[in-house]
């Protein structure tokens, strides 16, 4: 069995923080690798933002990737899936020898309760939470923590992922990072101009 952890977010654009927490995951939860899922649209996300085209987000997500066990891909798009559960049932039913941990961020879990169906996501696969500055507090505190805290494992067992019974939650902290896709966004509002690439896929 392939051990990986999956990132969804917007990658608007991709960061050496998301890299950074990637890596840093993949080495404290023994993944083979990890995929990005850059997400073609956000249900929870404003429509009208400035979200850029989903062509050069995944081209900054591959550029950011590289020489690391990241893929980045599109398949959310390709599978036609629009919420977390669907992705997850589908990518787990198109890899059944794939063993698949979600990967999300503090900011994630303080606004999980707002997810579709997230509880049965939970039943799903096995959630590793990463801290990040500014979120811990709200996120500990929010109403899916409420839920999720019966299900937490000890950090130190987070190896072992692959044998908890579902749900499963483990809280991860690495040294942080405050690179932020806004900030970057606002330094350079052309960034979709200088990012090129072809895109690639996990091959089933």
């Amino acid at each position: 069995m392939t051990h990986v952890g999956i990132l969804g977010g917007s990658f608007n654009p991709a960061h050496r923080g998301h890299r950074g927490i990637t890596l840093a995951a993949v080495d404290a939860l023994a993944l083979d690798e990890a995929w990005w899922l850059v997400s073609p649209g956000n249900p929870l996300k404003d429509a009208a933002n400035d979200m850029a085209p989903l062509a050069a987000r995944l081209a900054s997500a591959r550029r950011m990737a590289r020489r690391a066990p990241i893929r980045a891909t599109d398949i959310e798009s390709r599978l036609h899936t629009r919420y977390t559960l669907d992705t997850i049932r589908k990518l787990k039913r198109r890899y059944p020898k794939v063993r698949f941990i979600w990967l999300m961020g503090a900011d994630n879990l303080a606004d999980f309760h707002r997810w579709k169906n997230w509880r049965q996501i939970a039943r799903e696969v096995p959630i590793a939470v990463i801290a990040r500055p500014g979120y811990d507090g709200r996120a500990l505190a929010a109403p899916a923590m409420g839920w999720l805290r019966r299900f937490q494992r000890r950090t130190d067992h987070a190896k072992s992922w692959t044998t908890w019974r579902l749900p499963a939650l483990v809280l991860l902290r690495f040294r942080p990072d405050p690179t932020s896709a806004t900030g970057l966004r606002a330094k350079n509002p052309d960034w979709v101009q200088h990012v090129a690439g072809p895109v690639v896929l996990p091959r089933s």
